[in-house]
């Protein structure tokens, strides 16, 4: 009996038992596999099944390479009154990145080296060496080990980009915000249309980002500083939220208290405010966005005691089904274990759980690994948010296993980039009386200032 005689009902339902490392591997067997796993009613009842299933994604970084592991979310929550009770968790390996002899270095003082939208990473730059000057942007399933690299930009300023996911069309874009700059100075890469070009687009307000870029239903939340310009001088403060709908490529703007953490608390917007800090105490405060048009909050505030690991530096890093808050340590050394929190608001519990596994895959170094960790969204209705899978994405090649993809500029394409170069060097020399702060090619010198 061969697999065409067997109802295709039966193979789907086997199908949808399988991981989706799994089923990337089956597309590859032939065109037929390939046909029937891309098919649109296989792929949307995949990753609705899966969504009762959301993970935590742990991103370690080691001299330029990436390793990628993840950890069930709790369904129920944790009864215990104190973390001093032990709890267990070994996290599941998937892939190391980039592959070959490449890596991806963090620039400078860059505090962000990666983003995550609907299961996919974001990397500003990955580099043949480190002494390289120019990196590639690349996006990579950290499940199924499929990765693209993205059309190169020229850019020879301080600059920030952010992947971003509409759940309406089902669609990735990268966002390319380039600073200092004016509003037109901006750029944007609609993923899966085949043209594989960036786009000018404009933000009226002038900005630096200083976070991560978080996508919550369509929309790609950062925090900005204006400080500098003077349209900021009339505000309590010289922070902002970018809000970027990915959709409509529209920004608008949300202006907080101080500077703040963003995470997805259960798809809406939250906003971490921390207090003062104690050698057993961490107090913070919870906004979350109610009405963006009205910018109505819910606000919550919270002091967590009782762990001797709280006293290591650690950060809210998103919201679980079960309501817990959920924290996690910034860095790993193997001669410590590696913890997240869960806390529970309505129980005032906090649970501490080791995370096991880091260390079969990573040299025992003295130095810090710098770990990233992102929280998948269950509360969404739509079956194409925050899953571990790429069958969501519109253009299958989009993902595939071929680096530096060959491209060939349009005449369009070469006259854009002689213009930001133009603008760049403005920048980068401005005129006499005026100064943005930022002196070398790359945006990250000491800058220039006039003397009296």
């Amino acid at each position: 009996m061969n697999s065409l005689s067997i109802p295709f009902d039966l193979i789907k339902e086997i199908l949808l038992r399988l991981p989706a490392k799994s089923l990337a591997r089956f597309r590859c067997l032939s065109k037929l596999w390939g046909s029937m796993l891309l098919r649109p009613d296989f792929t949307k009842l995949f990753l609705t099944r899966s969504s009762a299933q959301p993970r935590i994604l742990f991103a370690i970084e080691q001299k330029g390479l990436w390793s990628f592991f993840s950890l069930p979310q709790r369904q129920i929550p944790y009864e215990s009154s104190s973390s001093s009770s032990l709890v267990v968790a070994a996290a599941e390996f998937h892939m190391k990145f980039p592959p070959d002899n490449m890596r991806i270095y963090s620039q400078s003082d860059r505090r962000f080296a990666c983003g995550y939208a609907s299961g996919l990473i974001y990397f500003y730059g990955m580099y043949l060496k480190e002494e390289d000057y120019y990196g590639v942007p690349v996006i990579c399933n950290p499940i199924t080990g499929q990765y693209a690299t993205l059309p190169f930009l020229i850019r020879y300023r301080k600059a920030y980009s952010f992947l971003g996911f509409d759940p309406i069309d089902k669609r990735y874009k990268v966002l390319f915000m380039a600073y200092p700059c004016g509003p037109d100075h901006h750029r944007i890469l609609p993923l899966g249309t085949g043209q594989r070009r960036w786009k000018k687009i404009r933000c009226s307000l002038r900005h630096e980002g200083v976070s991560e870029g978080i996508c919550i239903n369509g929309v790609v939340y950062y925090l900005g500083d204006t400080s500098g310009y003077e349209d900021t001088f009339e505000r309590m403060t010289k922070f902002v939220i970018i809000c970027f709908d990915v959709r409509s490529e529209k920004f608008s703007f949300i202006y907080p208290e101080d500077f703040c953490e963003l995470i997805n608390y259960n798809g809406k917007l939250g906003v971490i405010y921390y207090g003062d800090y104690d050698d057993d105490v961490i107090v913070f405060r919870v906004w979350v966005l109610e009405d963006a048009e009205k910018q109505e909050w819910s606000k919550y505030a919270y002091a967590l005691r009782d762990d001797m690991f709280l006293a290591h530096d650690v950060s809210v890093i998103g919201v679980i089904a079960t309501g817990e808050i959920v924290l996690s340590m910034e860095d790993y050394t193997s001669k410590q274990p590696f913890c997240v929190f869960y806390f529970n608001p309505k129980r005032n519990t906090l649970q501490r759980v080791e995370i096991q596994g880091f260390g079969d895959y990573h040299e025992a170094l003295e130095k810090p690994s710098s770990v990233h960790v992102f929280v998948d969204d269950c509360s969404r209705f739509y079956a194409f948010a925050d899953q571990l899978g790429d069958l969501n994405v519109n253009d299958p090649k989009l993902l595939n296993s071929s680096i530096y993809v060959p491209y060939t500029k349009t005449k369009e394409e070469v006259s854009d980039d002689l213009e930001m170069e133009r603008i760049n060097r403005e920048d980068i020399y401005p005129p006499d009386g005026y100064a943005y702060g930022y002196g070398d090619k790359a945006g990250y010198g000491e800058g220039y200032e006039d003397e009296e």
